[in-house]
């Protein structure tokens, strides 16, 4: 008899372990996936392209609140609980349901999904959505790419469309992100290291993935998404940590985790958190991890043009991610805002329509910003619509990217820019002349 499972996720993490424990493994039966998080993914299927001689119809995706009914439908005896960026209160209160349900509920552990590559590797995670993995990654692949090397960003999943054609992805130009039809939440992540000379793969299967990848790269270079733990076995291990949520990275899934395996921890954001704050959290970073190195950090916001904010009634956009799941109150473009001193941050949500009216009902404590919220193309219209119905004199943009190449904004706007910037010793370089020693060695 094959063990009934269903394996909770958000398109992600949820397939990876799919493929790494469960593909070929004839003793479990995979019934379902349930998702949550990320709209519009329950009602498909995870393909039979993808899942293997097992299981010849796909799998079928179902949203979560459907979970006690298919535990009981399919007499399921093990739920194996597979996103991130949740409290810990969220992890036990989905456990509570599956026990009471008869299941067993089951966290797999780091080192059985880590796949080994035949290239260094290094991975850079974090302990909260928002916390400045984007900055730091682009940070190291400058530095690696500085010592000549060529490196291969290889990005947590996002697959929201075609799951058996973005099986592997590969983005070695602005034209491969519209060739891949790619969201709002992709092209943030992507384009920065695009126009900075990196080339991204992404996709669902992380083994195809990291063999293409290696045949082109000299390093590896893991960017994490949430605070999920790294799909491939690093040889430097660097997470970062957010100082405006401290006590979050002893608190959420997996963040507390990411912490204990790193061997770089870097405290971001000094610049703007009060220094009890700074000193709480590497308090707490020392408490489960003694011996990682701590790098202090910031990620200054600049911004060409601000001046136009003076005085001025604005609307703030924010990265999605960061304000939903995240939990942050405000990012990049609040920060211009108030510093070049707007009148008034005028509020968004009179004026959502269509699926920003969701976003905003399903996470009410976004408050007066906007997030930019562009799973497909449903959402990327009702964006532009509700910027273009908020009354204000301008816009801040606090994407990664620039919005207006994707979305038309009729008001005057601004594009907040931020890079990591290293505070003191030890630094990145540091950190990463193991990496080039190595390399040295072998070439």
């Amino acid at each position: 008899m094959r063990i009934p499972t269903i394996i909770m996720g958000a398109a992600g993490r949820d397939f990876h372990n799919f493929n790494t424990i469960y593909r070929d493994n004839d003793t479990v039966d995979v019934v379902a996936f349930t998702a949550a998080q990320i709209p519009d993914i329950a009602g498909r299927a995870y393909p039979a392209a993808l899942a293997g001689p097992l299981y010849p119809r796909g799998i079928p995706i179902h949203v979560e609140g459907e979970l006690r009914e298919l535990i009981r439908r399919h007499h399921v005896q093990q739920v194996v609980f597979s996103y991130s960026d949740v409290s810990y209160a969220h992890v036990m209160h989905r456990s509570a349901l599956v026990n009471a349900c008869g299941a067993d509920f089951v966290l797999l552990g780091a080192q059985r999904t880590m796949i080994t590559s035949r290239k260094p590797v290094v991975a850079v995670c974090a302990v909260r959505t928002g916390a400045g993995k984007s900055q730091t990654t682009r940070k190291v692949a400058g530095m690696l790419q500085a010592r000549g090397l060529k490196v291969a960003a290889i990005r947590h999943p996002m697959p929201y469309g075609d799951l058996a054609a973005q099986r592997v992805q590969r983005f070695g130009s602005i034209a491969d992100l519209a060739r891949h039809r790619c969201t709002i939440e992709e092209i943030e992540e992507y384009e920065p290291h695009i126009v900075s000379g990196t080339v991204v793969y992404a996709g669902v299967d992380y083994a195809d993935i990291l063999a293409e990848a290696e045949q082109e790269a000299d390093v590896i270079l893991w960017d994490g998404g949430n605070n999920d733990l790294p799909f491939y076995r690093p040889d430097i291990h660097i997470v970062v940590a957010d100082p405006l949520r401290v006590g979050n990275e002893l608190a959420y899934y997996p963040s507390e985790a990411n912490l204990r395996m790193a061997d770089v921890v870097i405290l971001n954001k000094i610049d703007s958190a009060d220094l009890a704050s700074i000193e709480q959290l590497r308090h707490n970073i020392r408490s489960v991890n003694p011996t990682a190195r701590l790098i202090d950090a910031a990620s200054p916001v600049m911004a060409d043009g601000a001046e136009i904010l003076a005085g001025k009634r604005v609307l703030v956009i924010e990265d999605g991610p960061t304000l939903t799941h995240g939990e942050m109150k405000f990012g990049a473009g609040t920060v211009v805002a108030r510093k070049f001193g707007a009148s008034e941050i005028v509020d968004p949500r009179p004026y959502a329509v269509g699926k920003l009216v969701d976003t905003f009902a399903t996470y009410p404590g976004i408050g007066v910003v906007l997030p930019a919220m562009g799973y497909g193309d449903e959402q990327v219209k009702d964006l532009e619509a509700t910027i273009r119905r908020v009354p204000c004199d301008a816009v801040v943009i606090g994407t990664p990217i620039d919005l207006t190449r994707i979305i038309r904004i009729d008001q005057p706007n601004v594009r907040v820019r931020y890079d990591l910037q290293e505070i003191g010793k030890p630094d990145l370089a540091d950190v990463l002349a193991p990496v080039f020693d190595r390399l040295a060695v072998h070439a």
